[in-house]
């Protein structure tokens, strides 16, 4: 009777931490390395735990070197939900079942951020045609070639409208994410790099030194904030729960609050669909057409068929 009471038990038990494991859901949320991880952990980890509170999910931050990381993170399902830029965002809807889902909300009001290329404070060049003229005397800092304001954005306004290969046009080319461009150009290591508004203001404050050896030279047209993705394939409980925890964040709680003003100077996050990524899809294509008309190495007719098929993708997106 015993052995039978030790048995029934231990059944049951089994049966309760199963079922606590089919509750305890996992989360892995991708957070793209526009700085040093330090940081972004700072700025992230209280909204992450408020996550993990919330929602019931056991959420861990995902981190990894370079914007790929978190793409392919999501791709192979080690990430279900992430905080990515326009370009990347759409890297993870085309390959990596990932679905937008939300967008940042500035604190001021405003609708978005800008690109911006940097100099030193002590450079004798103050604008964009200063760069161009002088481009083979120079070092550039390019943003990881999945960021939007690092990257898309002056890889068309910058050097795709003034027909510029930045691989060749620069005496030297490098990649980093955003705040290794601002400290490698105000500790003058790099003589020119891209950048964002909203790295600059955490520059501002992290390292008010070197802000102040940083010179902006070009600004870009205004970019949309950037997307929250996720998975297509998460259950629509778990869908349900993440929406309903950011849709809602920030929205009355102080606590919270602060937590979004140190991210980068948030009031929450709105509902949103991939249709956000469109006039991000037109500016690569854009970038491509513009390539490709100024391809001398390509066959007349090659170069018809690919301008074609471009402008057929952009009519699609119409």
């Amino acid at each position: 009777m015993l052995r039978k009471f030790v048995a029934m038990s231990a059944a049951a038990l089994s049966l309760g931490l199963v079922g606590t494991k089919a509750m305890s859901q996992d989360i892995n949320f991708g957070i793209i390395s526009t700085e040093a991880t330090q940081n972004l952990k700072q700025d992230w980890e209280p909204l992450i735990a408020d996550m993990k509170k919330q929602t019931g999910f056991n959420v861990t931050a995902f981190f990894a070197p370079d914007y790929a990381g978190i793409i392919e993170g999501m791709r192979f399902n080690k990430v279900q939900v992430a905080w990515l830029g326009n370009k990347s965002a759409v890297e993870a809807v085309d390959r990596a079942s990932g679905e937008v889902f939300a967008q940042m909300v500035n604190a001021d009001g405003t609708q978005g951020y800008y690109s911006h290329l940097i100099v030193n404070a002590d450079s004798p060049y103050n604008n964009l045609d200063d760069i161009i003229k002088n481009g083979k005397n120079l070092s550039f800092g390019n943003g990881d070639p999945n960021s939007t304001s690092g990257f898309l954005v002056p890889g068309f306004y910058v050097f795709a409208k003034n027909k510029i290969d930045a691989k060749t046009h620069f005496k030297i080319t490098r990649s980093a994410n955003h705040e290794s461009n601002a400290l490698a150009v105000a500790n003058k290591q790099v003589d020119v790099a891209t950048n964002n508004s909203e790295n600059l203001d955490k520059i501002k404050e992290r390292y008010p030194d070197k802000f102040k050896s940083i010179k902006v030279v070009w600004t870009s047209p205004l970019i949309p904030l950037d997307p929250l993705v996720m998975r297509k394939d998460l259950s629509d409980a778990q869908k349900a729960k993440l929406k309903n925890f950011f849709y809602n964040y920030g929205k009355t709680d102080a606590g919270e609050k602060a937590v979004l003003m140190k991210i980068s100077k948030l009031s929450g996050f709105k509902e949103s669909t991939n249709a956000q990524l469109i006039p991000i899809r037109q500016l690569d294509l854009f970038s491509q057409r513009n390539k490709a008309e100024a391809d001398s190495t390509m066959s007349d007719a090659d170069k018809k068929a690919r301008l074609a098929d471009i402008d057929a993708k952009l009519a699609a997106l119409n």
